[in-house]
C-alpha cells in the first residue's frame, strides 16, 4: 500500500469513528475544508505516527502545517525520505 493510501485509510477511518462527513479526497483539498476537526487530525496524526514509526511535526526545523491534503501527504514523503538523525 503506497504512503498516500495508507493516509487516505486513516483520514477515511477516523472521519467514520468521529460520525464526520468526510470530502472526496484530492490533492487540492483544502484541510479546513475537509468535514474533519482538530481532534480527528489529532487522531490522524498520531495514529500515522504509530503506523509509520515517525512523526513529521515533530522534527527539529519549523514545519509549515500543511493546507491541503496533497501538502500533508508530501509532508509525510518529505520526512521519509530524509536520514535518520544520530
Amino acid at each position: 500500500m503506497s504512503l498516500r493510501a495508507v493516509i487516505a485509510a486513516h483520514f477515511q477511518q477516523v472521519a467514520q469513528e468521529q460520525r464526520r462527513q468526510l470530502s472526496p479526497l484530492s490533492d487540492d483539498l483544502r484541510l479546513l475544508q475537509s468535514g474533519l476537526d482538530s481532534l480527528s487530525f489529532a487522531l490522524i496524526v498520531a495514529r500515522l505516527e504509530d503506523a509509520l514509526g515517525f512523526d513529521p511535526f515533530d522534527a527539529p526545523q519549523a514545519v509549515k502545517f500543511p493546507v491541503t491534503f496533497g501538502d500533508f501527504v508530501k509532508l509525510y514523503e518529505d520526512d521519509r525520505r530524509q536520514p535518520a538523525a544520530g
